[in-house]
């Protein structure tokens, strides 16, 4: 499998991933190419891929709509301490169903262990990202943004 048809497989592993986490109406808008550096303004999860694809996984929000989200799943907002680890499993969520999907695609990709970043972050150190624009309904914007090491 080349490149353009792993980046293929892995955007529609994401979307498929979030639909399958989240129990909203989710729209997507078309991926783009970016190019460094990308800029967090609040809050996200970065999770490491490895395997027949190298790179990584940012998750990119608010802490208001990861509160939502929280919300959505558990019945209840969080905040705090326990909004952070929150983040971190949502970002686990994410990327271990899509790590499952993506495996039913002939694509073998594992995982690192969450990084939660929050404040203004500014990411290096990647050729090229794939950023995928992301709406939930009654909750907000998420960017999902794929680095590609290579």
């Amino acid at each position: 499998m080349n490149n353009s048809k792993h980046i293929q497989t892995i955007l529609n592993g994401s979307m498929h991933s979030l639909k399958s986490i989240l129990p909203s109406s989710i729209s997507f808008q078309s991926p783009s190419i970016l190019s460094e550096p990308y800029i967090q303004k609040e809050m996200g999860v970065l999770i490491g891929l490895l395997g027949d694809i190298k790179g990584r996984v940012i998750i990119d929000s608010t802490s208001d709509v990861f509160s939502a989200i929280g919300a959505q799943m558990f019945g209840m907002p969080l905040e705090g301490e326990m909004l952070e680890s929150f983040t971190g499993e949502f970002g686990n969520m994410f990327a271990g169903n899509l790590c499952t999907h993506v495996g039913t695609e002939a694509l073998n990709i594992d995982i690192t262990p969450p990084t939660v970043m929050v404040g203004n972050t500014k990411l290096f150190g990647f050729e090229k990202a794939f950023r995928l624009p992301t709406t939930i309904e009654n909750v907000g914007i998420l960017t999902i943004l794929f680095t590609i090491d290579e």
